[in-house]
């Protein structure tokens, strides 16, 4: 959200016409590019694909049917009417709906997890699992134009793809916003691309524009019984990205999103694939390729071009979704601390990680050298975006219940409509677990171990620092009296347990016998919102003998800074003095033991997940000149 933009009461920004028109453009480029891309393979792979059903002009209507009311109910009405009403002051995406959701009113390592947690971060873990297909996808389907237009290049299919995709990776570093910049012009041309070539199709064949009756759809689905329901599962390829509509609201806004979807994206894609339908009834034998077959043959190199530079954006929106899915979970403490860098000083939300952009490329490679083709790779997309759309329509439901205050008898009827829809996509995917749809589970399952792992590690680890320790007022009462050496300033210790004595505190005065003349017990909470103001930031409580605790409050999408916090806290009556300010900080060594607590291949895991999370110095942004770290050795 723009610093700019004064929020309303519903977490977007009021903006004037040329905001609304730039954010929009910039929502284009990054947004829209999974769900615009779709054309290139969705239909073909209906009638084409490995379940694909038969090509006569009732299947066609049918299909087209089915396709034109997936954007309408599932994208329009469900997300973009619905669910972007959950917006986390302006955050979107699972994880803040899921913050929406839970009812504690700020996140702690020593929460266990509960069923709605559970949920979220499952639906975030699968996200990352089929996320990657997208660019694999998006820009095989792309270059493949590349054999209509010649047989030349079909050796060099692969080679492009793999170039292609390293290059988007490589310039993530630059920040989503000039990149949006340069993408949004380009996908709002794709669009009219788009629509174009299908009023091209629909005037040669107009018949097609009455597949707009849903009944088409139903009879389909009647006529065709089981194979029909399997085909559901290619239809469902239409509706790819519509996640990523929401897990990007925070980098534009909602209004934008809204905005470019009703008037720009939507009539494009409609436009687009009733024109395929109106060639496939034309002309049968497009089906090899009906989108780059429906435009004439002077324009087919062209359109291989911008085909594959609006594929390689499509690939934006997994990738910025992934970045902020990344930055609120450790936040919200389901990851260890990794290297996220801000890269844009007025949008909050533009932010780049580095580990999990090659995560995302080493991935998204192995799936192109594996499947090779886009019809082999549309075999295997969708499970887990299913999967993550039932996930937040329950989790809709509870924020329509709790947040919203909604009757059982006004809740229920829109869940009902909605999940059927998303069960019968779920079901009808399930088919393609066997065609390498195991693929994006087994990493969203990955992903989701190491997230609980991390969590429950966290809290083992604080009650074995617990048992470890000894109580805060015990040790004012019975050992500060003791300590007759003061050293001048203050001495910050970071803890997140509270009511006990951090152990770098309780070993620096058993080995050193000094305290310093003013001792902050540093606590960091993060709060189940985006943002928190420098306002409602700092709690400050003297508990005597110099003794303070600091509790600092942070959002999911804040990036904390230490230094900073303490400044604030001369607002509250305690001044400290940067330069005479020292920061102990705890450096624990794991040991995997059989203690109660988790399964011993586990705690290896959390344990190497402990040793190579960013320091905490780089993290919390503490000068390191000013920091003393000390060991402890903790059996888990």
């Amino acid at each position: 959200m723009s610093a700019s933009s004064a929020p309303d009461g519903h977490g977007c920004s009021k903006k004037t016409g040329a905001q609304l028109a730039f954010s929009t453009l910039g929502a284009l480029g990054i947004v829209f590019g999974d769900i615009g891309t779709s054309p290139l393979y969705a239909l073909r792979e209906c009638f084409h694909g490995t379940h694909g059903i038969a090509l006569n002009p009732d299947n066609i209507y049918g299909v087209l049917s089915l396709i034109v009311w997936a954007l309408i109910l599932v994208i329009s009405v469900k997300y973009l009417i619905f669910v972007m009403r959950a917006d986390n002051k302006g955050e979107g995406g699972i994880l803040a709906l899921m913050s929406l959701a839970f009812e504690k009113k700020q996140v702690s390592s020593k929460q266990p997890l509960n069923a709605i947690v559970a949920l979220g971060l499952f639906g975030a873990a699968l996200l990352y699992g089929d996320g990657i297909i997208t660019p694999a996808i998006s820009v095989l389907g792309a270059v493949e134009g590349l054999k209509i237009a010649t047989p030349f290049f079909e050796p060099f299919v692969g080679i492009i793809t793999f170039v292609i995709l390293i290059t988007l990776f490589l310039v993530q570093k630059k920040g989503t916003a000039s990149i949006g910049r340069a993408f949004g012009p380009v996908i709002l041309l794709w669009f009219i691309v788009l629509g174009v070539l299908g009023i091209r199709g629909i005037l040669d064949e107009p018949s097609v524009l009455r597949a707009f009756n849903p009944e088409y759809g139903l009879h389909f689905l009647l006529t065709n019984s089981w194979h029909g329901f399997i085909v559901l599962g290619t239809v469902f390829l239409v509706v790819t990205g519509g996640e990523a509509l929401y897990a990007d609201m925070g980098h534009f806004g909602k209004v934008p999103i809204q905005f470019g979807w009703f008037c720009v994206a939507l009539p494009a894609l409609l436009l687009q694939y009733f024109g395929q339908g109106a060639l496939l009834l034309k002309t049968p034998s497009a089906i090899e390729n009906p989108f780059y077959l429906l435009a004439p043959s002077w324009a087919l190199f062209p359109l291989v071009i911008l085909a594959t530079i609006a594929a390689v954006i499509a690939s934006q929106a997994l990738i910025t979704g992934a970045f902020s899915m990344s930055h609120q979970a450790v936040q919200l403490g389901y990851l260890p601390r990794i290297e996220i860098r801000h890269t844009s000083s007025r949008e909050m939300g533009q932010i780049y990680v580095p580990l999990v952009n090659w995560l995302l490329l080493i991935g998204t490679l192995y799936l192109v050298f594996e499947f090779q083709t886009s019809s082999r790779l549309a075999a295997a997309y969708g499970i887990a975006v299913t999967a993550t759309m039932v996930i937040t329509t329950i989790l809709t439901y509870i924020v329509m219940r709790k947040r919203w205050h909604w009757s059982l008898f006004v809740a229920v009827p829109f869940v009902a409509i909605f999940l059927t829809i998303d069960l019968a996509f779920f079901g009808a995917n399930a088919f393609k677990i066997f065609d390498g749809g195991f693929v994006p589970l087994i990493i969203g399952g990955v992903v989701f171990a190491l997230m609980t792992t991390w969590k429950k590690g966290r809290l083992i680890l604080s009650e074995r620092l617990r048992e470890m320790s000894i109580p805060l007022d015990r040790f004012i009462k019975n050992i500060v009296p003791e300590i007759k050496v003061k050293s001048p300033g203050t001495a910050v210790f970071m803890t997140a347990n509270f009511g006990i004595t951090p152990p770098a505190l309780l070993q620096n005065v058993n080995h050193n016998q000094v305290l310093h003349e003013n001792i902050v017990l540093f606590t960091i909470s993060t709060k189940p919102v985006p943002h928190v103001p420098d306002a409602e930031r700092v709690q400050v409580n003297s508990i005597g003998n110099h003794f303070y605790t600091v509790i600092v409050h942070y959002g999911f999408m804040d990036t904390p800074n230490v230094p900073e916090a303490l400044q604030l806290c001369a607002e509250h009556g305690l001044v400290i003095e940067s330069r005479r300010t020292i920061f102990f900080l705890g450096r624990e060594t794991l040991i995997a033991t059989h203690r109660p607590g988790m399964a011993i291949w586990r705690e290896h895991i959390f344990a190497f997940m402990s040793r190579n999370a960013q320091r905490a110095t780089d993290y919390f942004q503490i000068p390191s000149n000013q920091v003393v770290e000390i060991g402890t050795v903790v059996e888990l």
